[in-house]
């Protein structure tokens, strides 16, 4: 009988983890949201302050001259856009492209040896002119309209932080990788139910922009400043939003092996800064730490939770239950396989990339909380390679 509730116990749990991170939350966001006054933060006709762009590159002559271009294209007075490199000791040309952009007013820190993204954006804090400073990523294309529209959110002075709305696109005619964009968009929805809340726990790394005396708050070099700038923005009194209309296209990463080492280096760094900001993550902390510990802590700690569950699931006395939990672990990693197999001219079925991205990222989360445990911090940044040659933007 005891044995039969504890067992009962370990999978209840995890079963009520996983339900709430990613039903219940959501679904309580939705009610808060429905009883304040608050919207998601949209454009308008703000006043238009100085800004600096920031991009920081390693090793990105591939991709960055067409970034370059968009974000010279980008609606806002050309005169009041700072555009700042930050070449972590890029050694392809990364450098030279750059400096072809220099009559253009596109500006270049090089630094002299490989620090990571989080201590070269700590570098360039002295070379920023601008009132306010949008982050962005080499391997993007932010939509013209985008930053104007985190102006606009600014405008909120009890907004500090305003985040872009990513979009995943594929290039063509590649139609594999297919679960980045389910989870992308799951995300992002996620992200507008938490402003309409109040605010979001974390900022997307591939655009954002933030009042410049928050920026310059450094950082740990083994955090992201994505999601610790939330948390400082808390600490001052400001809000985080997420900005519908500031339009953000960010390609597939190139294969379902690419994306699982992404995960694994993101999720490592989230956890240094989770640790980091953990005087905030009590849920009795008000609603801040209630969506800290809902949106991350439980994402991260469920995949430990069902790693028991399957274990009692797998050695139950009951012979369906053993051959049901079988079955479905066995086309878990079937997924996998056949995803990273699928040929990348053929769109694969939602329900398998769906599958196959959520099994993936289970088992990226217990790599990554190894090698956090083990010491290993990932403070060098290691870029995503993208995809970004002829996209569906």
């Amino acid at each position: 009988m005891v044995r039969e509730s504890l067992e009962s116990t370990v999978v209840g749990i995890a079963v009520l983890l996983g339900f709430y991170a990613y039903v219940l939350y959501p679904a309580l966001l939705f009610a808060v949201g429905g009883l304040s006054r608050r919207r998601p933060a949209r454009g308008g006709d703000p006043p238009v302050p100085p800004i600096t762009i920031t991009l920081t590159a390693f090793n990105e002559a591939g991709s960055l001259g067409g970034t370059l271009d968009a974000l010279l294209a980008v609606d806002y007075p050309r005169q009041l856009v700072q555009i700042l490199v930050i070449s972590d000791a890029s050694d392809d040309g990364t450098d030279d492209i750059v400096r072809g952009y220099a009559d253009r007013g596109v500006e270049l820190l090089r630094l002299s040896r490989r620090m990571g993204k989080t201590a070269a954006e700590n570098e360039a804090l002295p070379y920023l002119r601008g009132d306010l400073v949008v982050n962005t990523d080499a391997a993007v294309r932010v939509h013209p309209a985008a930053v104007r529209a985190l102006v606009a959110a600014l405008a909120d002075p009890t907004v500090g932080i305003a985040s872009g709305r990513d979009v995943s696109i594929a290039s063509a005619p590649d139609e594999s990788n297919r679960g980045e964009s389910a989870y992308v968009g799951y995300e992002m929805w996620v992200r507008e139910l938490e402003t309409r809340a109040g605010g979001i726990v974390g900022a997307s790394g591939c655009l954002f922009a933030i009042r410049r005396d928050l920026h310059e708050v450094r950082i740990p070099p083994d955090s992201f400043r994505d999601f610790a700038a939330p948390c400082i923005a808390h600490e001052q009194g400001f809000r985080a939003v997420s900005v519908r209309d500031a339009v953000c296209y960010v390609p597939r990463t190139a294969s379902l092996r690419a994306e699982y080492r992404r995960k694994v280096r993101t999720v490592a760094r989230g956890l240094s800064t989770l640790w980091r900001q953990r005087a905030r993550l009590s849920p009795l902390r008000g609603g801040f730490g209630w969506k800290l510990f809902s949106h991350k802590f439980c994402r991260w700690l469920l995949p430990w939770a069902a790693l028991p569950a399957l274990v009692v699931l797998l050695l139950a006395d009951e012979p369906w239950v053993r051959s049901f939990t079988a079955s479905a672990v066995a086309a878990a990693g079937a997924s996998v396989a056949v995803s990273l197999h699928w040929p990348s001219n053929r769109v694969q079925p939602a329900w398998l990339a769906v599958m196959a991205a959520a099994t993936i990222a289970n088992v990226a989360v217990l790599h990554a909380s190894l090698k956090v445990l083990l010491g290993d911090r990932t403070a060098i940044w290691e870029p995503t390679r993208r995809r970004v040659g002829t996209t569906s933007i």
